[in-house]
């Protein structure tokens, strides 16, 4: 299975073409069983095979994963490590993100309607043109003052 999941973007298409089990296996096998909140339910869209072909082509830069126009809408990423994270532009809305770690992830022109970040740790997080109606974001740590005034604003629940 993993000898066709090297690179690019064929590689995408077929890793999201696997059903659920086959994806955690895949990800357990190149030790990165961590993700599978993020890879294992993800929706085989064009925009997700973007992300993912990206994702297959810079291994190394894993722990810092660059989700731009990812659509991970509807997803529970409930825990999961978003350290760094590049979601600019990506498709939340709905998403249950509790208690995730957000450290400086970049949330910019994303969507976060009707998102639940209760609990999230938010630290450094940057906020600009992201849509947050209805965003849950009670509990979270690190928002600064000027971001709260702001995300409420916009229509966070703070």
């Amino acid at each position: 299975m993993l000898e066709s999941l090297s690179h690019g973007t064929s590689t995408a298409a077929k890793f999201l073409a696997l059903p659920a089990e086959e994806r955690r296996t895949a990800l357990a096998q190149l030790g990165l069983l961590r993700y599978a909140p993020l890879f294992v339910f993800m929706a085989a869209s064009t925009a997700n095979i973007t992300v993912l072909g990206r994702w297959f082509a810079a291994p190394d830069r894993v722990k810092f994963p660059d989700l731009r126009g990812a659509d991970l809408a509807h997803l529970d990423l409930s825990r999961t490590n978003l350290i760094r994270a590049d979601l600019t532009g990506a498709d939340l809305r709905g998403t249950v993100l509790r208690y995730a770690d957000l450290l400086f992830a970049r949330l910019v022109d994303a969507d976060l309607t009707d998102a639940d970040l209760r609990g999230a740790t938010l630290n450094e997080s940057l906020w600009q043109r992201a849509r947050v109606t209805n965003c849950l974001l009670t509990d979270t740590v690190g928002l600064t003052a000027s971001q709260r005034i702001s995300l409420g604003q916009r229509g966070a629940v703070l």
